[in-house]
């Protein structure tokens, strides 16, 4: 879905890689984490996980190796699937399409992966998946929260789309922010497919969209966009601008007055990790939508199990938050382990088969299951608002949410 501007080096990777399971370099961005088990008959099972753990996006492909690893493990100490341990193969995608392709073909041709997880940016998500679905005739899961409209045969999305994100959100939004929205947003795909989605529900609940912008993804200086807010007296900001340019632009929002004279920033993206990259009080009041906040562990037993399990495993920077595809890579590996189950073989289509109806009862943020026949998962949905640099949930879905896709 998104972009982002932090770095992170491969020694970080390596450093963090090394708190859990040994991880065997198997080539250039390449690692395997084998079971202590093995069924002698069968083989293991193998599990591909293709993700950013370097690049732009590596805060949050290192989350969602992360995850894999935590659930793999859980797997395997509890007799494996089908008898069988999970072999984990973990290939560094690189936030980089042309090095992903070519890594992601290892884990088809060379390593023969009985599915491959991830993919973090739409751009990515395209590039790999004819490699892993078409040539490679296996079973893929995208993990990340994006536009929508992906219905490829083979595909399975777990992560929220623009009906979760806004249909409650929108509404919201305008009781406790106004009616005159603005739509600023990045210049790719992503933003310009969720703010089409936005107008409709601002203009079906009553709102009007005052203006819709779009900027270079490498744009700092948003002062004529604040200026224009500023003077039409917009109510609401719905924003689409991503990393490195959104932490500018809330700044400049900020010292222009919008928040202190009433204004409501919304972003459906923003989670725990991004709440960071302003002071607090320049974001005071932003509202997001999102499938899971960390709050949710005071509140929900299995939330906090699984926060916690994923803490004490990996207490470095790489934080376990909506955001970074952390969720939907848990609840696409756990509604895989059931379709498994059910299907009694790793086939991709009986597995395929039963993913479509998979459903799972507990997971971050409550239970989950794909819509039949969609392709992509229904998931509670929470609103929350930042207050002193944390969120507070002030709204939830009355169940599951429909995807409304495919």
């Amino acid at each position: 879905m998104i972009n982002a501007s932090r770095q992170l080096s491969r020694r970080r990777f390596l450093g963090n890689f090394a708190l859990a399971s040994a991880a065997i370099a198997a080539g250039p961005g390449s690692w395997v984490i084998r079971p202590d088990w093995a069924n002698a008959a069968e083989g293991p099972i193998r599990l591909g996980i293709a993700t950013d753990l370097t690049g732009s996006l590596g805060f949050a492909g290192n989350t969602d190796a992360n995850v894999a690893r935590m659930l793999v493990k859980e797997i395997n100490d509890s007799g494996g699937l089908l008898g069988r341990p999970i072999e984990l193969l973990i290939e560094d995608t690189a936030s980089d399409e042309s090095v992903a392709v070519g890594n992601v073909r290892k884990l088809i041709q060379r390593d023969k992966v009985d599915l491959v997880l991830g993919g973090i940016s739409s751009s990515m998500r395209n590039a790999i998946k004819d490699v892993i679905i078409s040539r490679g005739k296996t079973l893929y899961i995208y993990p990340e929260g994006y536009e929508g409209k992906e219905c490829t045969p083979y595909l399975f999305c777990t992560g929220p789309v623009p009906a979760q994100n806004c249909d409650q959100f929108i509404p919201w939004l305008i009781k406790n922010g106004g009616k005159r929205f603005a739509l600023p947003g990045s210049n790719y795909v992503w933003p310009q497919t969720i703010n089409a989605y936005a107008r409709k529900v601002i203009e079906s609940s009553g709102g009007e969209v005052v203006f819709e912008e779009y900027y270079p993804l490498d744009q700092i200086d948003f002062s004529s966009t604040v200026n224009r807010i500023i003077s039409n007296k917009v109510d609401v900001v719905f924003n689409a601008i991503v990393p490195p340019g959104v932490s500018p632009f809330f700044k400049q929002l900020y010292q222009a007055g919008f928040s202190k004279n009433g204004g409501r920033l919304g972003c459906v993206y923003y989670d725990e990790n991004f709440l960071e990259m302003n002071q607090a009080h320049e974001i005071e009041g932003l509202a997001s939508s999102l499938d899971y906040y960390k709050v949710l562990a005071a509140e929900d037993p299995v939330s906090a199990r699984i926060h916690s399990a994923y803490d004490k495993q990996f207490p470095a920077k790489f934080r376990f938050s909506a955001g970074s595809a952390a969720t939907g890579t848990y609840r696409g590996l756990k509604l895989w382990e059931a379709a498994v189950k059910e299907a009694g073989t790793i086939d991709r289509d009986a597995v395929a088969a039963a993913l479509d109806h998979a459903k799972i009862a507990k997971g971050p943020g409550g239970p989950a299951e794909m819509a039949p026949g969609k392709r992509h998962c229904r998931m509670n949905m929470y609103i929350g608002v930042a207050k002193g640099g944390q969120y507070e949930i002030v709204a939830r879905s009355g169940g599951l949410v429909d995807p409304k896709e495919c």
